[in-house]
Formats: C-alpha cells, structure tokens, sequence
C-alpha cells in the first residue's frame, strides 16, 4: 500500500475529520481514506450536458409540463426595433 502525507492541515479541520469519523464509527485515517475513495470516483463518473445540469437545479421548481423541444425547428432572432 502507498503512504501519503499530509502536512499543514489546519486544527479545525482535523478536530472536523476525527468527529466525522467518530459518526461513522471509523478511524480518522479510514475515514479519510473513504473520503479520498469517494472523491475519485466521483470524478469516473461521466460529466452529463449542460442542458442535464441546468434541468438539475430546478428539479422541483413544480413544473408540471413537458417542455418541447425545439430541434429541428427554425429559430428566429429577436428583433429590437421601435
């Protein structure tokens, strides 16, 4: 198994981690270890659109219809004349 070492950590932080993992019932240095676990898997996950991300932040505005889509549509800009 590798070693890592880190340095630096400030107190509040550390006191945080040990309280973390007195929850969960786990060493700090296991718990960290899930923490780091965690963390790069998160990161094999595929990224979704845009589109996915922004419909994830209103996921529970209420909107109760279907929004349609505009593929293959002709879009026109908007015009600002007086």
């Amino acid at each position: 198994m590798a070693q890592l070492v880190v340095r630096n950590i400030e107190i509040a932080v550390k006191t945080r981690l040990q309280r973390r993992a007195r929850r969960h019932g786990l060493s700090m240095e296991e718990e960290v270890r899930d923490i780091l676990r965690n963390a790069v898997t998160e990161e094999d996950r595929p990224a979704a659109g845009l589109g996915t991300e922004i419909a994830s932040l209103f996921v529970r505005a209420g909107l109760d219809s279907e929004i349609p889509e505009l593929h293959g549509r002709d879009i026109k800009p908007i015009s600002f004349d007086l």
